[in-house]
């Protein structure tokens, strides 16, 4: 498979890495608007793009994209505020989109096992419930794209909380969700629910940047020959349903 790179930080060289162990093909990287001008006219030979940018750039990045008829494959978080209106266009167009606040197969587990827990303890209504992330100094964006896809689960089962901040807050009906940026750590997101005698806590880490490489190059081979708009829910949906 003939790949476009777009973005060519940790993550984009973590791909790199991790596509030759599938005999894939870096067909052409993309790190700036220089690069855009030099090298786009390779992209419509890719069967997919990979986008792992920035925020401020990956709706761009994405239209470029659909304009050259390569299926794309997003990692950047940051820019759900436009995600409708991407969506919308995808779909009009015939395109493909792939997104994922994270590409980590246990992480993916790990949203099941949060949703199961929020309905559980719905009627538990002694439990407070909060959300702690930690990653590395780099990461842009905070709170990070997974830590809202965990608060936005528990919210819409969670009758208690009418919805989710960043940061603490002493209202109750609140949930908080706190940040913190320390190293080089990968990702660590612990979800706790307390009450004054006991606590549960599920935690997920990452050990390193493959898995997530890793995961986007499923994704990548996943959809190449579908058309719309796909989350990791779809490709583990059809997974299970091949296991069946």
């Amino acid at each position: 498979m003939k790949i476009a790179l777009i973005g060519y930080g940790k993550m984009g060289k973590a791909i790199e890495k991790e596509a030759k162990h599938h005999s894939d093909t870096i067909l052409v990287t993309i790190d700036s608007e220089a690069d855009w001008n030099k090298k786009s006219g390779l992209l419509p030979q890719a069967d997919v793009a990979i986008e792992f940018s920035m925020p401020s750039t990956a709706v761009k990045n994405i239209i470029r994209c659909f304009d050259a008829g390569v299926p794309v494959v997003v990692g950047t978080t940051g820019w759900e505020k436009d995600f409708e209106k991407i969506r919308r266009d995808c779909l009009n167009r015939g395109q493909t989109l792939f997104t994922a606040s994270n590409f980590s197969i246990g992480m993916n587990i790990f949203f099941e096992i949060n949703k199961q827990l929020a309905s559980l303890m719905n009627r538990f209504e002694e439990f407070d419930v909060g959300i702690d992330e930690t990653h590395h100094i780099h990461k842009l964006d905070a709170p990070s794209g997974t830590a809202k896809t965990l608060a936005g689960q528990i919210v819409n089962i969670l009758d208690r909380k009418a919805r989710w901040i960043s940061g603490s807050d002493a209202a109750t009906e609140h949930l908080d969700v706190v940040s913190h940026r320390e190293g080089e750590v990968t990702g660590t997101h612990t979800v706790t629910y307390s009450s004054e005698m006991e606590e549960i806590k599920i935690t997920h880490s990452a050990f390193n940047r493959a898995v997530f490489a890793k995961g986007a190059l499923t994704a990548a081979h996943w959809v190449r020959d579908k058309k719309g708009v796909f989350t990791m829910s779809d490709l583990l949906l059809e997974t299970q349903k091949r296991v069946k």
